[in-house]
C-alpha cells in the first residue's frame, strides 16, 4: 500500500489521530486543544482536553468560532466560511513526516479579521506548501468578537489570546508526534493575527516557546479598555441587558453576532471607532506588548515584519471611500489629523513629498504609517536579536486595490491557484513572485535568515513585486530606508514625537472631528 492509499496515524499524549495523504503530505484537520468554551465555560480561559481512547479521525476542518459575514461591501473580496458546531477550539497540521525523528521546522499561523472574523478553515490558508518545502505547518481557530475580546466585569480579559496561549502549549508540547521540532517554532500572522502574536511574544506563559515571529501588517499593541468597554456597552443597550458575561451568555448567539455587526459597522483601521481588541489584563497582557517588546521582552526571537504598500486599498476601495475621501478634501485630511493626533505639518509633508497622490491615498498613508509603519521601525530598531523587514509592492489586478492589506496571504501560502485568493489578486498572479515570497518564509522558519541582509541603521527593506520602471529587480530588491523621508516628519529622532508632529490639542483637535464628522464622515452610503 502507497503513502497517498494509507491514511497516517499519529499518537499524540491526548490520543491518537487519524489524518489523511494528500498530495504527498500528511493532513491532520479539526484537532481540538482545548475543550468547547460554550456552557459553564462561556467567557472563560480554555480548559484542557481530556484524553480520548481510541483513534479520532482528523480528516476534516473543524467548526469554525461565531462571527457575522463580511459586510456586502467587503464580501467580494474576502473568504470566510462557516462550519457549524461548538467544539470551536480546534487546529490543523500539515506535515510532510508524521515521525518523531524528522525534527523539521514549524510555522504556527494566526489568521486575521479584525479579532470579529476569519479562520484556520479559509482556502488561502492551506498549509500543504509548507510541508512540501520541508515545514510543519500548524493553523488553528480562537475565539472572536465579544466571545474572545469582550470586557466584563465578571470574566476575565484576553479569553480570544488564551485561547491562542493553549493552542502554543498543545504545539508545544505535542508538534513532534508530527515531525517538528518544539525548539524551532515560528509563529506568523497577519493583521489581528500579527497584533496577537505581540502580544504572545510580551506575555510570560509562553517564554520559551517560540523561536522565531513574522508579523504581517500588525503591529504589537494593546486597546484602550475604554474603547473596548463602548463596544460591549453599546451591545448590552441594544440587546437592553446588563454589560456583564453572565447576561451575554443569556443571548441567543445569531442576536450577539447581529448586534455586534450593527454596532460595530462603521469602527475600521482608518476611522477608528469601537472595535474589540487585546488589553492590558495584568495577567497575560501585563502591559502594553509594544512598550514590552522595545524594552527587551522575548529575548532570543528573532523577528521578520512588513507590510504591503498599500495597504489603506483594502479598507477604503470596497463601497466607493477612496473616491469619497477625494471629495472631502482638506476636511478628510483633518480627519486623518485628529485620528492620528498630528499636526498639519506631517500632511503637508506627505503632500509635498507625493504631489501626485490624491487625498484618500495620502489619508490612507498617514493613518497606515500612524498605526503600523512607526511602531514596527521603533521595533526593528530597538533589538538586538535579527531582524528583517520587507514591503509587498505587487498591485492587485483589480481595479483599484493596488497592493492592499491582505494581498500577499496567497503568494506566502502559495495558493495563488484557489479561487479564494484571486478574489483579491484577480487573475494572473505572477508564479515566480509567489515562489519568492513563500522560499523567504520557508528559509526563515529553518534558519532564521530569509535572504536578505537584516535590519540595521541603513534600513534595508526587501520590496517584492516592485511594478516601477526603474526598480532593479521587479521579483525582490532590498531598498535602504525607502519610507525614512515620511516617518521622518512624524520624528526628532528614532521615531519619537516630535515638534513637527505635536498632536492637536483641546480646541484644534475638536475642531477637525466636528468637521469631519459634519461633512459626513466616511459612513457608507
Amino acid at each position: 500500500m502507497t503513502a497517498d492509499q494509507a491514511d497516517p496515524v499519529v499518537s499524540t499524549p491526548h490520543g491518537a489521530l487519524r489524518g489523511r495523504y494528500e498530495r504527498g503530505v500528511a493532513v491532520f484537520r479539526g484537532i481540538p486543544y482545548a475543550q468547547p468554551p460554550f456552557g459553564p465555560r462561556r467567557f472563560r480561559p480554555p480548559e484542557p482536553l481530556p484524553p480520548w481512547d481510541g483513534v479520532r479521525d482528523a480528516g476534516a476542518f473543524g467548526p469554525t468560532p461565531p462571527k457575522p459575514p463580511y459586510s456586502e461591501a467587503f464580501a467580494p473580496y474576502l473568504s470566510d466560511p462557516v462550519i457549524p458546531g461548538d467544539d470551536i477550539l480546534n487546529l490543523n497540521v500539515w506535515t510532510p513526516a508524521p515521525d518523531p525523528a524528522a525534527r523539521l521546522p514549524v510555522l504556527v499561523w494566526l489568521h486575521g479579521g479584525a479579532l470579529t472574523r476569519g479562520s484556520s478553515a479559509v482556502p488561502v490558508y492551506d498549509g500543504h506548501a509548507f510541508a512540501r518545502d520541508g515545514v510543519v505547518c500548524v493553523s488553528l481557530n480562537y475565539r472572536l468578537g465579544v466571545e474572545g475580546y469582550g470586557l466584563f466585569p465578571d470574566a476575565p480579559a484576553n479569553p480570544g489570546l488564551r485561547d491562542q496561549i493553549a493552542a502554543l502549549a498543545w504545539v508545544h508540547e505535542t508538534i513532534e508526534a508530527f515531525g517538528g521540532d518544539p525548539g524551532r517554532i515560528t509563529l506568523f500572522g497577519q493583521s489581528a493575527g500579527a497584533i496577537s502574536i505581540g502580544a504572545l511574544l510580551a506575555a510570560p506563559q509562553t517564554r520559551g516557546m517560540v523561536r522565531r515571529a513574522v508579523l504581517q501588517s500588525g503591529p504589537p499593541e494593546a486597546a484602550e479598555r475604554t474603547r473596548v468597554r463602548r463596544m460591549v456597552r453599546r451591545m448590552a443597550s441594544r440587546l437592553r441587558i446588563p454589560a456583564t458575561a453572565e447576561a451575554f451568555a443569556a443571548v441567543d448567539r445569531d442576536l450577539l453576532l447581529r448586534t455586534q455587526a450593527e454596532v460595530g459597522r462603521l469602527s475600521s483601521p482608518v476611522i477608528g471607532g469601537p472595535a474589540f481588541g487585546i488589553v492590558v489584563d495584568g495577567d497575560v497582557v501585563p502591559r502594553d506588548p509594544l512598550e514590552a517588546l522595545l524594552d527587551g521582552a522575548a529575548p532570543g526571537v528573532d523577528l521578520m515584519m512588513g507590510w504591503t504598500r498599500d495597504e489603506h486599498r483594502l479598507w477604503l476601495v470596497p463601497g466607493g471611500l477612496m473616491e469619497r475621501l477625494d471629495r472631502l478634501g482638506a476636511v478628510a485630511l483633518a480627519g486623518a489629523m485628529a485620528r492620528c493626533r498630528c499636526g498639519g505639518e506631517v500632511p503637508r509633508g506627505y503632500r509635498a513629498l507625493r504631489p501626485e497622490a490624491g487625498t484618500a491615498d495620502l489619508v490612507g498613508d498617514l493613518v497606515t504609517d500612524h498605526l503600523l509603519r512607526i511602531p514596527l521601525h521603533r521595533l526593528a530598531d530597538a533589538r538586538t536579536e535579527p531582524s528583517y523587514v520587507y514591503e509587498f509592492a505587487w498591485p492587485s489586478r483589480l481595479p483599484g486595490l493596488g497592493a492592499c492589506h491582505a494581498l500577499e496571504l496567497g503568494f506566502v501560502f502559495d495558493t495563488g491557484e484557489v479561487p479564494e485568493s484571486r478574489r483579491l489578486a484577480g487573475e494572473g498572479a505572477p508564479q515566480d513572485l509567489a515562489d519568492a515570497l513563500h522560499s523567504a518564509w520557508v528559509r526563515f522558519a529553518a534558519d532564521g535568515d530569509p535572504g536578505w541582509e537584516r535590519w540595521d541603521a541603513t534600513h534595508p527593506v526587501r520590496v517584492f513585486g516592485d511594478p516601477a520602471p526603474d526598480a532593479p529587480d521587479p521579483l525582490a530588491h532590498t531598498a535602504h530606508g525607502p519610507r525614512d523621508r515620511e516617518l521622518a516628519l512624524w520624528t526628532r529622532d528614532a521615531l519619537t514625537p516630535s515638534p513637527v508632529g505635536t498632536p492637536p490639542r483641546g480646541t484644534e483637535l475638536r475642531t477637525a472631528v466636528r468637521r469631519f464628522r459634519r461633512a459626513g464622515g466616511l459612513r457608507r452610503r
